[in-house]
């Protein structure tokens, strides 16, 4: 994906923290270190980390060299070594050497874990709808004027977690370990492995189910849903009854198709607002029943409006930026 940050060879950081590092190098590192604030906060912490392995690693030798001086004296005193002592003390300043990369690497893992914040993904769509695969294999498709944010993944996370604004269709890749949670103001949605849609209004918040179950929670409550089950929820948050979907009108920024099945004119009418950008009103109170079976396949409005007008003989007026039936 083109949204995380660009990656860096840890030897190389640590190439530059020598002062052994090419000038080229040393480009591509301040480089990176300016590209974005989460570069910045990790060179700082790695070159904390760095600091600290020093440190360790001086007091270490202190006592190494301490020992030596002793080990001399013996033998200045009379102590016959035998042959193998000089492995005994290469093998001891090995056993030393691994003690202090494992001390040093568990610094930074418990370190970088504990007391760094991870860095926050943002995937946006604005004009255009966008399909992009998440960390963990998950899809997602953004509808238009939507967007999800999400911590970068770390080794040992429990969850999968995103907070979404508009609309997406996720198809979830299975990890029964690692539930995955989209947030949507205070509606929870978790799954472990399924695909459904999440729609945010102002007015309501909507989830589809398209496979597997989905576990929905707001105001301390919950509901599951299965597939072909949806379920809108007001902006208090109170969880209404579950209903079955009896359309598909949910999938058109994903398959560019509206399908209708005995859909009410209203609904087919709100959706082609959002997709087209409209303003089609229903002046007649009692053409918003209508209902209507067909399938549009990414036609323009214009088709769409001219099949309406002859399937229920309405008159169709445009009329400034609103486009009136009657």
């Amino acid at each position: 994906m083109k949204h995380f940050l660009p990656n860096m060879n840890d030897e190389l950081l640590v190439k530059y923290l020598l002062g052994e590092a090419s000038s080229q190098e040393v480009k591509e590192v301040v480089a990176w270190i300016q590209h974005s604030a989460a570069n910045k906060k990790y060179f700082h912490d790695f070159e904390l980390i760095w600091q600290q392995s020093k440190v360790i690693q001086l007091s270490t030798k202190v006592d190494e060299d301490a020992a030596w001086e002793r080990f001399q004296q013996k033998i200045r005193e009379g102590y016959k070594p035998t042959p193998v002592v000089p492995m005994i003390r290469k093998f001891h300043f090995s056993v030393i050497a691994a003690a202090i990369l494992l001390t040093v690497t568990a610094f930074t893992v418990v370190y970088l874990a504990l007391f760094t914040t991870p860095a926050t993904v943002e995937l946006a769509a604005t004009d255009t709808i966008i399909r992009d695969t998440l960390p963990d294999h998950s899809v997602v498709t953004l509808n238009k004027n939507s967007r999800i944010t999400y911590a970068e993944a770390r080794a040992g996370s429990k969850l999968r977690k995103v907070k979404l604004e508009g609309e997406a269709f996720f198809n979830v890749a299975p990890d029964k370990s690692r539930p995955f949670i989209v947030e949507v103001d205070s509606v929870s949605v978790r799954v472990v492995g399924t695909s459904f849609n999440v729609r945010k209004t102002t007015a309501y918040t909507e989830i589809i189910v398209e496979s597997g179950v989905v576990q929905v929670s707001g105001n301390q409550h919950q509901v599951t849903l299965t597939k072909g089950e949806i379920i809108r929820i007001p902006s208090n948050g109170q969880l209404p009854a579950k209903k079955h979907v009896d359309d598909q009108l949910h999938n058109y920024y994903r398959t560019k198709e509206f399908v209708c099945d005995n859909t009410p004119l209203w609904k087919l009418v709100e959706v082609l607002n959002e997709a087209y950008k409209s303003n089609i009103v229903i002046v007649n109170e009692a053409l918003k029943q209508y209902p209507l079976t067909t399938t549009f396949h990414n036609e323009p409005l214009e088709n769409i409006l001219g099949i309406i007008h002859e399937t229920f003989n309405i008159q169709i007026e445009k009329k400034g930026d609103s486009i009136l039936l009657r």
